[in-house]
């Protein structure tokens, strides 16, 4: 089966911890701090790769990890940065986070890569916390943590034109036809499993890109046969070509299945549905009496909602040249920016007060606040400056902790602790 879609966990790296320690020297009894930085956690990245086209690489590993970075050393001894992590997709591959559905990253376009999580800054070694009321500092940050998420990934064709319609119409051979695209082509429903792509040439006017998308049925908006493995292929196009079986060779009802079809693109995504089309009646050299009672049939009821209908054969090449031509004039009207999925999910922004438990006790007069995120968030802030104070005390008051300590009974002047750190209660 084609590979479009894959769910994998990703992780970037932890930032090293800072070292604590002290100048050790013949002569020197009482050396001042001189514990190293932690190194910088490595990012994790995706790169498009124009080699691939598939997903496949991903459905039989799942974890990715960036590398951590390395603990501070003495003498002042920089840790070493962890190593950057870049995972290769193919063009058009949709990063969304696994939980919301939101888009974290599109990789088509001009966005070829992108850094999607950083690795954790590296903690200060003990040297920068040493004052001059406080001139043997016996604490370090540590390193900020690792950034995880579990994301799925999907590849959407990036095709100007898709070519849509029941499974058997012909579009396979009419993709081979005026492409350099190769599809396995036979006489089966559901011959065509995986999309493929072709561009398409034409002497005095712009090419385009085609894509056959698998074919529909009823039900495929639903889920109902492989329709989602399909339907999401159709989404980068700007214009779709609907190819029906003008000779009814199988028994369909040509007008029928055009309207069960855009009823399925309706029901998937509503603005799909609104895209322009125009009809390929397919397979006229099977009309072996030289009817054009379906082809006026079609024409009457869909030219005048502003659908052309070109009757065509595939096999013999009529009437496609004149398809091709008008395809291409309808698509120099449009905007010719590539259809790109906006950013809606902000590792940055939204994993930072992710999962905060803490708990709020009382000992004796001191209130006592602790918790696994509390900790790290304190080992990345330096609340020595102005800015960091600012983040400490937003943070406190939106993960909800001065609202607990308040409903605990704090009062002002009362004395707070949180892993080493003690501060009076003010509003």
């Amino acid at each position: 089966m084609f590979a479009d879609r894959a769910k994998i966990y990703i992780r970037s790296g932890k930032g090293g911890d800072g070292h604590c320690s002290f100048r050790r020297e013949l002569y020197v009894p009482n050396g001042g701090p001189d514990g190293g930085d932690g190194g910088k956690g490595g990012d994790l990245i995706f790169e498009v790769d124009k080699g691939l086209n598939t997903l496949a690489d991903y459905r039989h590993r799942r974890k990715y990890a960036a590398g951590d970075g390395e603990q501070g050393g003495k003498r002042r001894c920089h840790g070493k940065d962890g190593k950057d992590l870049v995972l290769y997709v193919p063009e058009g591959t949709v990063i969304k986070e696994a939980s919301s559905g939101k888009v974290i990253a599109d990789m088509s376009g001009e966005n070829k890569r992108q850094v999607v999580l950083k690795g954790g800054k590296g903690g200060l070694g003990n040297q920068h916390f040493a004052t001059a009321t406080m001139q043997v500092p016996k604490y370090a940050q540590p390193g900020q943590p690792a950034r995880e998420l579990e994301v799925n990934l999907e590849l959407k064709v990036i095709a100007d034109v898709g070519l849509i319609g029941f499974p058997n119409v012909g579009k396979s051979t009419l993709l081979s036809r005026v492409t350099n695209a190769e599809p396995k082509i036979a006489n089966y429903h559901f011959t065509t499993l995986n999309p493929n792509l072709g561009v398409v040439d034409l002497e005095g006017a712009k090419g385009f890109v085609m894509a056959d998308i698998p074919g529909l049925i009823e039900g495929a908006s639903e889920g109902v046969g492989l329709g989602h493995e399909f339907l999401r292929h159709i989404e980068r196009t700007k214009m779709m070509i609907h190819v029906v079986d003008a000779a009814g060779s199988e028994g369909r009802d040509p007008v029928d299945d055009i309207y069960k079809i855009n009823a399925e693109l309706e029901n998937y995504n509503p603005d799909i549905a609104k895209r322009p089309q125009v009809i390929a009646a397919n397979k006229t050299d099977l009309i072996y009496d030289g009817s054009e009672e379906q082809i006026k049939r079609l024409k009457d009821e869909f030219e005048p909602k502003g659908i052309r209908v070109f009757p065509i054969s595939g096999v013999s090449g009529k009437g496609i040249s004149e398809l091709l031509y008008y395809v291409s004039s309808e698509l120099g009207k449009m905007d010719d920016t590539p259809v790109v999925f906006e950013q809606e999910f902000f590792p940055e922004d939204e994993l930072i007060y992710e999962d905060l438990p803490y708990t709020v006790e009382k000992d004796g007069e001191v209130y006592v606040v602790e918790g696994p995120k509390i900790e790290k968030m304190l080992g990345y802030t330096n609340l020595d400056s102005e800015k960091g104070f600012a983040f400490f005390q937003k943070f406190l008051k939106d993960t909800g902790i001065l609202d607990e300590l308040e409903a605990s009974g704090i009062q002002e002047g009362d004395t707070v602790k949180m892993y080493g750190l003690q501060f009076d209660y003010y509003k």
